[in-house]
């Protein structure tokens, strides 16, 4: 098939270098989101997807909007047979989605209905799933809602971030889109509805949302922790200054602590919350580089009534 890749981060390039390498379909455009400010000196910078296009010498294209007309007319031209997409990043009007014979296919990181949102992967962590995966569906106008192609499951390892999650489903997807988009051109695969129960919906994790409570059992706190790691990651208050929590691990012979009371030694730093304690292993201080939670707390002094959480952020 002719197809037009639609897709923007660094997760969506596996499924497109799959298609690249398959031989069988053409990648005859990508479509990205519109290069964004990065870095310190805040330069425009082409998203990976693009990047990776270009290396390829592989057309791209950058609307502002998927309705712009001028997009709409080279889509047209162009005539794609089916369009897959990874985390495109923006709704796709129906003007956009009826120009392909065989619609946009989507391949999301959840097993659906579970997760449908932005942040299925940080929800699966965040909820403790033992199982999650990654399934190809038919874009319809709804969130998520259209009917599956395949799935893929994948275990979460109880040391799981999101990224790490993230990235293996990258590479099982990657296969899983171009076995779907081989059974669509061949037509052995059929889509199928979604049942109507058991749908979750996974927002965009907020930095609100992101924050420790520390009053929470420290299975929670190790889950909101992983979960919200790299993005957006989770934090509490010290000092009246954030403190990102970049990696912590339960320690369930220490119940001695109060709910974000801090016990410094001096390779560890431990943190109280409604169970049992967790150490803070990494962390980033407000304005500085990452480090070892024991590094940190030798560098600010912990006095014996400071706690994390609560107070306001400078």
């Amino acid at each position: 098939m002719k197809l037009v890749f639609a897709g923007t981060p660094e997760v969506a390039v596996p499924a497109l270098d799959a298609l690249i390498a398959s031989g069988r379909h053409e990648v005859a455009a990508v479509v990205t989101r519109p290069d964004a400010p990065a870095g310190r000196g805040r330069r425009l910078v082409a998203s990976p997807v693009a990047e990776r296009a270009l290396e390829a010498g592989i057309e791209v294209l950058k609307p502002a909007k998927p309705r712009d007309e001028d997009f709409l007319a080279r889509l047209r031209e162009i005539g794609p047979d089916c369009c897959p997409v990874v985390a495109y990043g923006a709704l796709l009007p129906k003007v956009a989605l009826d120009v392909p014979a065989h619609g946009w296919v989507n391949l999301h990181f959840s097993l659906l209905p579970a997760w449908r949102g932005a942040a299925p992967v940080q929800h699966a962590v965040m909820a403790g799933d033992e199982i999650t995966g990654a399934s190809t569906f038919l874009i319809e106008q709804g969130l998520d809602s259209g009917p599956v192609y395949g799935t893929v499951t994948e275990e979460v390892r109880p040391t799981d971030t999101s990224g790490d999650l993230l990235t293996r489903l990258a590479f099982a997807g990657s296969g899983l889109l171009l076995a779907t988009m081989d059974g669509i051109e061949d037509g052995s695969l059929k889509a199928v509805p979604q049942p109507a129960d058991g749908v979750t919906l996974a927002p965009k994790i907020t930095v609100e949302a992101a924050q420790v409570d520390w009053a929470a059992p420290a299975l929670r706190v190790d889950r909101v922790v992983r979960g919200c790691t790299p993005a957006p990651g989770a934090w509490t208050v010290f000092r009246g200054e954030r403190l990102k929590i970049i990696q912590a691990a339960q320690v369930p012979d220490r119940t001695d602590l109060a709910p974000g009371e801090l016990s410094a030694a001096k390779n560890n730093v431990y943190v109280g919350t409604g169970s049992h304690a967790v150490e803070l292993l990494w962390v980033q201080p407000q304005g500085k580089k990452p480090m070892r939670g024991a590094d940190w707390a030798r560098g600010v002094r912990i006095a014996p009534d400071e706690r994390l959480g609560g107070g306001d952020v400078g």
